[in-house]
């Protein structure tokens, strides 16, 4: 059982068609069992990491840089095994520290990309990071100037690649435009959340990516639990989950019962859909313990005939590609 690799979108650079999301790291997920996931990942051949620059936030902003630094140090070629990518837009300061006015609210600048960029190397005792995402847009800050940033950091062989997360379709053409006009390589990849239940970015993002050949990277595959079975133990059920549940229950409930039909779990039905549509490269999976990474490679292995996909659309409807979704 070894997981699959492609290219990020055009890109060269090949990463495993799922991505080891480490945002539990440090927060539900211990130090040890941390480690024990990391170490896993690479046995099951996922050599695709992200993070971001605020994760850890229950315990500081950067813990989890900081944790998966660690994991680095320990040797044995952990580093050059993974294909590193974190994010930058929101605060990331110790409580006790000083203020800084710009690095200490939500936001992009040329100085905060280079100024948060050199604070994940430290916490991720590595010299370089193979895919610098921007976690949200920020449409204050010019583009040229977020460029030129991005462009000196690659020229110092700090980072390779550069990713957005959260953009809308006309972001992404826009920040791709942009960067074309200054001889730069622009976006290499998005992150979206995705999954059966939240399809909006079938609209216009998934078309802005395949048109400018970027990876795509869907995170909470499984929206947030709600995919992976309902009675799933180890789900977190809070208010806000019980409300989603209370919204989606009919739906979920047929999902499951084509789950059951199928022989297989919820969560690897889940994780397979976006497997089968091949603009995406690799959702974003978060496990608690590494037996939960071992059970999403499964759906590295299912496949969705034709009646099974018509199905799952019959149960959670897309919108359709702008603008022949709603044109004539």
């Amino acid at each position: 059982m070894a997981v699959r690799h492609k290219r990020l979108g055009r890109h060269g650079v090949l990463v495993s068609e799922l991505c080891l999301g480490t945002m539990n790291f440090g927060w539900h997920t211990s130090r040890g069992d941390a480690f024990a996931i990391m170490d896993r990942a690479l046995e099951l051949g996922i050599n695709f990491f992200d993070t971001a620059d605020v994760y850890g936030w229950s315990v500081e902003p950067g813990f989890t840089e900081s944790l998966i630094g660690e994991w680095f140090a320990l040797g044995e070629g952990r580093r050059e095994a993974v294909v590193l990518a974190t994010k930058v837009y929101n605060p990331v300061r110790p409580p006790a520290a000083r203020p800084e006015p710009n690095s200490d609210t939500r936001g992009l600048s040329g100085y905060k990309v280079r100024k948060h960029c050199h604070a994940s190397l430290k916490r991720l005792r590595t010299d370089h990071i193979d895919l610098y995402q921007l976690h949200h847009v920020d449409r204050a800050c010019p583009w040229d100037e977020l460029w030129y940033a991005f462009d000196v950091l690659a020229k110092q062989g700090h980072i390779c690649y550069v990713g957005s997360s959260n953009l809308a379709g006309w972001d992404i053409a826009t920040a791709c435009q942009e960067a074309s006009r200054l001889g730069m390589p622009g976006l290499a990849s998005e992150q979206s959340v995705y999954n059966l239940l939240t399809r909006q970015v079938e609209s216009e993002v998934i078309p802005a990516v395949r048109h400018y050949g970027l990876g795509f990277v869907p995170w909470s595959p499984l929206g947030g639990g709600l995919l992976a079975g309902q009675g799933r133990s180890g789900v977190r059920r809070d208010d806000t989950w019980l409300k989603q549940l209370g919204a989606h229950g009919d739906r979920l409930g047929r999902y499951e019962t084509l789950c059951r039909e199928l022989g297989e779990e919820p969560a690897v039905v889940a994780l397979a859909w976006l497997l089968h549509n091949p603009v995406v490269t690799a959702p974003i999976v978060g496990p608690r313990t590494a037996r939960q990474l071992e059970a999403a490679v499964r759906a590295t292995e299912l496949t969705l005939d034709a009646a099974v996909l018509a199905r799952l659309d019959e149960i959670f409807p897309g919108p359709g590609e702008a603008p022949g979704a709603y044109t004539w």
